[in-house]
């Protein structure tokens, strides 16, 4: 992928033991810019999945010092990509925060917190194949090509396919960390 002026982030959230009383979660997030990266991970307990996939994007958008940047967000959480791709927000807001079934809309609070970085910012949204063992000699990596590419248009080549893979891997990684340490 080339190194130019976009930002781009790959994030990850996990939660072991999702939804039972007794959790822990953990996220990541890989920011790179002009050859930079950074990299970021926390972890909560009793939490959820979906948060901890909210919480590596936010945290990654609050590590962005600089207005006006364009951004590339590539993550595997259809919830999180499918929202600001599909504008779920806009009627959700349109509908005083309640879903398209007449029920408030979940996590909330962390929607109104991300919702503003879309003025901030110009944010590309692209899903991922999370999960996927790059070293295994069992896995389809054209079929996983071909399914990153319906999902995000063909503008990549297959190299830049297993590099946003690799990433998104290594976010998978720091989640893992995050959650690691909210255990102890």
């Amino acid at each position: 992928m080339k190194q130019d002026r976009i930002l781009r982030i790959y994030t990850d959230g996990g939660c072991s033991g999702n939804q039972s009383k007794k959790n822990a979660g953990g996220w990541g997030a890989i920011l790179e810019f002009a050859g930079r990266s950074k990299e970021l991970h926390g972890g909560e307990k009793n939490t959820t999945n979906n948060r901890m996939e909210m919480t590596a994007l936010l945290e990654a958008l609050r590590a962005v010092k600089k207005e006006n940047q364009i951004i590339e967000v590539y993550s595997d959480s259809s919830y999180l990509m499918d929202c600001f791709r599909k504008k779920w927000y806009v009627n959700w807001l349109k509908n005083g925060w309640q879903t398209s079934a007449k029920k408030p809309v979940e996590n909330r609070d962390l929607w109104e917190e991300l919702l503003p970085y879309l003025d901030r910012h110009t944010i590309s949204f692209y899903r991922v194949k999370g999960h996927v063992n790059l070293e295994s000699s069992s896995v389809n990596f054209d079929k996983l090509y071909e399914k990153f590419l319906q999902w995000n248009g063909s503008g990549y080549s297959f190299e830049d396919f297993q590099y946003v893979t690799e990433k998104n891997n290594r976010a998978d990684e720091l989640a893992n960390l995050g959650i690691d340490e909210v255990r102890g």
